[in-house]
């Protein structure tokens, strides 16, 4: 028998929890801007996925709960679980998901999935990031994993955004890791953070397909163009952004990878309507 949750609003009805489906409790909410925020929520004991994977999240606000895929921002070692979301006016789920609290319940399907995962790629040297919004989602994940240190000598995270405000939660993912006492020791110097807004002149302000175009990307940090025997890649942003990157990564020599078939660079395309 399916358990019944309480609902958020009292004066809603009570739905119960489909079943395969988690029903946890949200701990911490944090918002960015009025477009963006962040929440976790208890992990339950029997769940287990990769670093970089995406679950299926919703409300217990109807008898068929509305689900969206969510990267999970956590590592695989966290003991919460963590996302990174937009706020959309008159979204399905985004409408009634930016309004929760610590204490309310989220749901979540058993079953993670995705190829943002270091199986998908083949061995390498230098591992690029390439984000834009909350594409950053899944490679705050990444970033957080002592396993990713251990394939590679350099972690490049790009994030591009619209806003200055909305590289806030790259801002902080980097400087957490360089707070904690465990994986500043095991990162240390070799995680390399890049972001730029495109719309309020930020140094490095432009699109991150025309970075790497015109080499800007690789000479601000330091480093030689995309070469296909030691780079490695992972790209998460809009349908656009990806179609854009992919291409560019392409004509570098780099392929696309997949959990079956690894290779030297993958796309998560699940987030795209």
């Amino acid at each position: 028998m399916n358990a019944i949750v309480k609902p958020q609003d009292e004066a809603q009805p009570v739905f119960p929890v489909p079943a395969n489906v988690f029903a946890e409790t949200v701990t911490e909410v944090h918002h960015y801007t009025d477009s963006l925020f962040r929440f976790r929520m208890t992990r339950p004991a029997s769940f287990r996925f990769r670093t970089g994977e995406f679950a299926m999240i919703g409300l217990p606000n109807a008898e068929k709960p509305v689900f969206r895929a969510y990267s999970i921002a956590s590592p695989s070692w966290d003991e919460e679980l963590e996302f990174f979301s937009i706020k959309v006016p008159g979204g399905p789920l985004t409408e009634h998901l930016q309004k929760i609290k610590p204490g309310d319940t989220v749901l979540m399907r058993k079953k993670p999935t995705g190829t943002l995962v270091l199986d998908a790629l083949i061995p390498g040297r230098r591992l690029y990031l390439f984000s834009t919004g909350t594409g950053i989602a899944p490679f705050a994940g990444v970033i957080r994993d002592p396993e990713t240190y251990e394939k590679f000598e350099k972690v490049i995270l790009t994030h591009t955004t619209r806003e200055t405000a909305e590289l806030q939660y790259g801002k902080d993912l980097v400087a957490s890791i360089a707070q904690d006492e465990i994986l500043s020791e095991i990162v240390g110097d070799k995680l390399l953070y890049h972001g730029s807004a495109t719309r309020e002149g930020e140094p490095r302000g432009e699109r991150i397909t025309t970075m790497i175009e015109n080499g800007s990307l690789f000479s601000s940090l330091g480093l030689p163009p995309l070469d296909p025997a030691i780079d490695r890649a992972m790209i998460c942003g809009s349908m656009a952004m990806l179609k854009d990157t992919a291409a560019l990564l392409e004509k570098a020599g780099l392929e696309e990878g997949a959990n079956n078939k690894p290779a030297t660079y993958v796309v998560e395309r699940a987030f795209v309507d």
